[in-house]
């Protein structure tokens, strides 16, 4: 039997390019949350070190830095290297309704807003 293993942020990026759409591919942005915060605390930041590989979407490359960088600042510690440069040039907006677009642009963590990516901080606390 195969002993369990949690998702790492490379993990997320290798499968984001077969989800079959937006919303399989947040199903799996949820999941690497869920098994991230049961982690314990000393380990969860080994969790985004290791560079993920390209989604084909820089949509969804910013998002995966901003989150590595939002959940690695949650330790204290400095982004890892490779978000850096996953910043987009055009803001996104994941959410679909105007509202909610509005309460991203208020509330989104300062990550994402470096990287470009308007997500309200309670839909990160609802996954």
């Amino acid at each position: 039997m195969a002993s369990y293993r949690p998702m790492t942020v490379a993990d997320l990026a290798a499968r984001l390019p077969g989800a079959a759409d937006d919303k399989t591919r947040w199903k799996l942005v949820w999941e690497f949350l869920e098994e991230y915060r049961w982690e314990p605390g000393d380990a969860q930041p080994s969790l985004l070190m290791d560079e993920p590989p390209l989604t084909g979407d820089e949509r969804w490359d910013a998002l995966l830095a901003a989150l590595a960088e939002h959940l690695a600042a949650g330790h204290d510690l400095a982004p890892p290297d490779w978000a850096e440069p996953r910043v987009l040039r055009r803001p996104w907006f994941p959410a679909q309704l105007r509202v909610q677009r509005a309460d991203a642009l208020v509330h989104a963590p300062a990550a994402f807003r470096k990287h470009g990516v308007y997500l309200s901080a309670a839909d990160l606390e609802a996954a």
